[in-house]
């Protein structure tokens, strides 16, 4: 059994209510003024209560009330065309929130400054959760969430309701076999991505890219309007990504679906980028989970293929040198029209030749975030100090690049 809602109503407020009571209020805005009494009432019932207490007839839900003008008894209204705003999109949690009359707001703070604000209640805030509870009851979703899957904002004065879709994220790792493959949509640089005779009308600099090759099937299956690709990191074009794969978050815009069957995702990606890119350990993703992916900074460790005119006894000498000593590098000439001219000091933490015949080499690196290694292998015309070819005393070139691993797991 329920055990009743004790309303004890200080002197104050009795005094309060009486002044209150030829306002012309409905009994939602006048309850409001006692909105910290009686723990677990509604504003309607405290100002039952309060009236009752006063000898006074209810107040009911004044169509011209001087604060609201009836808006709270036309909360049904609201709850339909959240509704219908919402057509076609899968939620189940929500928000909602409410854009008032400046006009309307100041009736309001008029009425605080007279009576006083010791035990009030906004209007915004009392219409925000009415309105909430009423929606939960007409669509069976859940209410005032912090993870939601829409926000409904009804804007009061042009008598709408405002629906912002929020994205569907989802992590996993890629492995990238394919040498001519960019991690991310890159615009054609002539035209800006909109189309002219260098991409062949296409936007675009390359034919496709990580991103878009495994965006594919989710923005299909999920109807979304399109996507971001949050790695963890990047790969040069020509480098593969081997080992455990990258890490990334994919964020789906304003997708109609939100329940998405991940074992058919990565069975559809398996189908379609086989030989170019493998996608692995799909979970279900949030928003904070994209800022600790661009924001982490592992230890990476390559695979780099060196052509070199150069004793292997020599490249052992001068990876223990390497590995003894700080790397200055300028940003690189390749990535200076897109990132800062600025000396960035990293470091190697193992490398090993792996194998060497005559004029090559392949080294096997694990260095810091960060580290440009072609840069560090070539110097990059002096941007690199100390490069191993300015140890070994002669010019390398770069054969190959592979990442092997991305060690962001480890503690």
């Amino acid at each position: 059994m329920t055990e009743p809602v004790v309303f004890d109503i200080p002197e104050g407020a009795r005094t309060t209510a009486l002044r209150a009571l030829d306002r012309d209020l409905c009994d939602e805005c006048f309850g409001r003024l006692f909105g910290r009494l009686g723990h677990g009432l509604s504003n309607p019932e405290r100002a039952r209560r309060l009236t009752d207490a006063l000898g006074h007839a209810p107040l009911g839900g004044n169509p011209e009330c001087a604060v609201c003008g009836g808006l709270f008894s036309r909360l049904s209204t609201w709850v339909d065309r959240a509704v219908r705003a919402a057509e076609g999109f899968e939620w189940h949690r929500f928000t909602c929130g409410s854009r008032w009359d400046p006009e309307r707001l100041a009736r309001e703070e008029a009425l605080w400054i007279e009576f006083g604000s010791e035990w009030g209640e906004s209007a915004r805030s009392a219409f925000n959760r009415e309105l909430g509870k009423k929606m939960e009851t007409a669509s069976g979703a859940s209410g005032g969430t912090e993870r939601s899957d829409v926000v409904f904002l009804a804007d009061l004065p042009v008598g709408r309701v405002e629906v912002t879709v929020l994205p569907v994220y989802v992590y996993g790792r890629y492995r990238k076999l394919d040498r001519t493959l960019p991690q991310t949509h890159w615009p054609c640089r002539r035209c800006q991505g909109r189309g002219c005779t260098t991409c062949g009308g296409t936007g675009k600099t390359y034919p496709t890219s990580v991103e878009e090759i495994v965006a594919a099937p989710f923005l299909s299956a999920t109807g979304a309007e399109g996507s971001r690709f949050h790695g963890m990191g990047r790969e040069d074009i020509d480098a593969r990504m081997l080992g455990r794969g990258r890490p990334f978050v994919l964020e789906l815009l304003r997708p109609r679906k939100r329940t998405v069957d991940l074992a058919q995702m990565a069975t559809e990606l398996a189908r379609d980028a086989a030989g170019r890119v493998e996608v692995v350990d799909l979970r279900p993703s949030e928003a904070p989970e994209v800022v600790r992916v661009k924001e982490a900074s592992p230890d990476k460790s390559y695979r780099v293929g060196v052509v070199g005119e150069v004793p292997v006894a020599k490249v052992n000498e001068a990876l223990e040198l390497a590995l003894r000593q700080a790397i200055a590098q300028r940003t690189p000439k390749r990535v200076a029209h897109r990132r800062s001219d600025r000396v960035r000091t990293r470091r190697l933490v193992a490398a090993r030749v792996v194998e060497a015949t005559d004029g090559r080499f392949t080294l096997d690196l694990r260095t810091e975030a960060g580290t440009y290694v072609k840069e560090w292998v070539e110097g990059d015309d002096g941007r690199t100090v100390p490069s191993l070819s300015s140890l070994v005393g002669v010019p390398l070139k770069v054969e190959f690049l592979d990442v092997l691993e991305i060690h962001d797991t480890e503690v």
